[in-house]
This record gives structure tokens, C-alpha cells and sequence, in this order.
């Protein structure tokens, strides 16, 4: 999510686009941000109420013209709003929901924040039905508009796929599978395992590549992967770790697995189907907003990993279904994940709503 902001203020620069940069200081949206030659304004506000980071973004916003907020974070919310009433100003404010929600924040105080959201956006139909069940807002505020992906970065006809295979010492012959998710609880490490380790019972010539890193504080959840892996008997395994070269890591593979239990999207699914990379999904949640069953990917249920073992078989016996499902998975992202044309439309909806603030202050 966090870096997604980044690839968001990135692509409106890229349009002409004046945009800077409010974060949470030393973080790692922060870390990224700073050799970008964006501006950015870093404040200190680890948790709901901040009375110093508040004032503090008050006489930013105080101090320039800005028309318009967009933040990512519901929890910014707490922040933003009273800020935006110290300032003195009738800024635009957008929030993108890219996370449900278990609670349901339908108070008063939840509803003073979300009365002062010009405009709300969901990432996916499950978290859109989330905001209309456990926040105080009109269905009718809210816009589906999901994350999108750089269709030039992400090209498969620049993409160095033999780099990574050479690294790895991946062989021409063989067959890589690739999961490319946090390690957290709920990614469907452990199904994609018990799935391997039934495959190397009938097949000889697969590799497996798990590219990602620890959440905060949840190191020992990566370690116990790990030592699944070996309890299995895996061998034909690699843990890539954290890389920035993603598409390349993605060229490398021969199919993409997100076996995810919950999903409110999936930038990584997009990523893969952008590289014409066949995929095999969990049907759940936001993942049936993306993946098309036998259009662009297999979809297997979820939790299920005899059911991902059968889907995995499929891919692995058929380099045509492979190559079918792959083209169409471009294709699919090409028409509705291109980060270009979601740019375009988020800039339409902010003229729209600067248009109509103008208006109401003309009456």
C-alpha cells in the first residue's frame, strides 16, 4: 500500500501534475521517497491521535495552495481532518480504502471524519462492501477504482529472464513456480508447500521460487515457512528474499501461484498477468476482481492445496494452456489495470471535485 502512494504521486508528476509527499517520518514509503526529488513533508504520528503532527500539517496546508488531499490510510483520517479545520481552508479530501476492515465505525466521531471525505474509492468490489458494512458513508460516495500496474516497466519483451534463472541456477529444462507475497499469516505459504510436496512426487524437472520478506515483527513466521520447506523434504526451493527487480523475478517464472486466504486486491497478481504469466488463484475476494477462471488463470479454492495441486498440474502438462492464459492475462491488465489510464481518470475525478468546491464557494 505504502508503495503504491509513491507509484501514484510518480505517475500524476509524470502527467504535469504538481504533487508532494505527506508521510510518516523514517518510514519505509519515507526511506524510498527521499531520492526521488519529490517533495515531501515527514511527520511523527505512529498511532490515531497526534496533536503535534496535526499542527504541524495545518500550517503546511496553511502555508501553501494546495487544492487537494489524497490519502491512502483511513487511519490518517484522525490527522488529516482536524488539520484540514485548522488550516482554514475548503481543501478536497480523498481517501482510498485499500484494506477492510473489521470493525464497524459507525459513531459519532467516525462519522465527523468520514462527513469532512469529498470522495471515497475502493480498490475492489470486496472493499467497497466493506465501507458501505463497518463505516458511516452513502454507497453512492464511493468509487470502485483499483490499484493499477506500469505497463512499461512491467513488459515482458524487456524483462531480463535469463538473469534471474542464472542467479538462481535455474535450468533452461526446468519449470519454476513463483510466489512473490509477504510472509504473514494468510498469504498461503503453507498450501503452496503442502502443494509442492506432493508435485515432487510425480515430477522431476520443477523449482520453486518464494520472492518476499517479513512483515514487522513477524520474522519467526518466515523461519517457520522455512522450516516447513525442510520438514517436507523440499530441496528444489529457493527463498529469494525481498528484491526491487520485480519484473525480471517475475520473467523468471513458468507460472505464478497466489494462494492468498484474503485478498483485497493483489498488485503482485496484476505484476504477474502483466508479464503474460499464467496464473493459479484462490477464488476469493479481491483476486475474482483481477483473475478470469480459464481465461486468464485457474482458480482453486482457497485453503485448499490439493485443489492448487490439481489447478498447478493443469499449467505444469501444458505449455499451450500456459502460453493461452498468459496472453490473455495482458491483455486483461491492458484494458483494466494500466496505471496510465488510472492516473487519467483519479486526475478527471479531482478536477471534478476542485471544479465543484469552486462552484460552491462562487454561491
Amino acid at each position: 500500500m505504502e508503495m503504491y502512494t509513491l507509484a501514484a504521486v510518480k505517475h500524476l508528476l509524470g502527467k504535469n501534475i504538481t504533487v508532494e509527499l505527506l508521510c510518516i517520518k523514517n518510514s519505509r514509503l519515507h526511506i524510498e521517497a527521499n531520492n526521488t526529488g519529490i517533495i515531501i513533508h515527514s511527520v511523527k504520528a505512529g498511532g490515531y491521535i497526534h496533536p503535534a503532527a496535526t499542527i504541524k500539517i495545518s500550517l503546511t496546508l496553511r502555508k501553501n495552495d494546495y487544492l487537494l488531499v489524497h490519502t491512502h490510510a483511513s487511519r490518517d483520517l484522525w490527522v488529516l481532518v482536524p488539520a484540514l479545520f485548522l488550516s482554514g481552508k475548503k481543501i478536497a479530501l480523498f481517501l482510498t480504502k485499500h484494506v477492510g476492515s473489521g470493525i464497524v465505525k459507525k459513531d459519532l466521531l467516525h462519522r465527523l471524519l468520514y462527513r469532512r471525505v469529498n470522495k471515497l474509492f475502493a480498490i475492489s468490489n470486496v472493499i467497497k462492501n466493506n465501507l458501505i458494512e463497518t463505516c458511516p458513508v452513502n454507497p453512492d460516495r464511493i468509487l470502485i477504482l483499483p490499484d493499477g500496474v506500469d505497463l512499461i516497466k512491467f513488459d515482458p519483451q524487456k524483462a531480463d529472464r535469463e538473469k534471474i534463472r542464472s542467479e538462481f541456477n535455474l535450468r533452461t529444462d526446468e519449470i519454476v513456480l513463483g510466489m512473490l507475497a509477504r510472509f504473514t499469516p494468510g498469504k498461503g505459504h503453507e498450501e503452496f508447500l503442502q502443494a509442492a510436496c506432493e508435485l515432487n512426487k510425480d515430477y522431476k524437472n520443477l523449482k520453486y521460487l518464494i520472492v518476499g520478506e517479513s512483515s514487522r515483527g513477524e520474522e519467526r513466521y518466515t523461519e517457520s515457512v522455512k522450516d516447513l520447506a525442510k520438514e517436507y523434504g523440499i530441496k528444489n526451493i529457493v527463498f529469494a528474499g525481498f528484491r526491487s527487480d520485480t519484473a525480471d523475478v517475475l520473467s523468471a517464472m513458468d507460472i505464478f501461484v497466489f494462494p492468498s486466504h484474503s485478498e483485497a486486491f493483489g498488485i503482485a497478481l496484476i505484476e504477474a498477468m502483466a508479464m503474460k504469466k499464467p496464473s493459479v488463484c484462490s477464488n476469493s475476494d479481491g483476486v475474482l476482481d483481477i483473475a478470469v477462471d480459464n481465461v486468464t488463470s485457474l482458480l482453486f479454492q482457497k485453503r485448499n492445496h490439493n485443489d492448487l495441486k490439481e489447478k498447478l498440474v493443469r499449467l505444469i502438462n501444458s505449455v499451450e494452456l500456459r502460453i493461452k492464459l498468459g496472453e490473455s492475462a495482458r491483455r486483461r491488465v491492458i484494458d483494466y489495470f494500466n496505471i496510465e489510464k488510472l492516473t487519467q481518470q483519479t486526475i478527471d475525478l479531482y478536477n471534478k471535485e476542485i471544479q465543484r468546491s469552486k462552484m460552491q464557494e462562487s454561491e
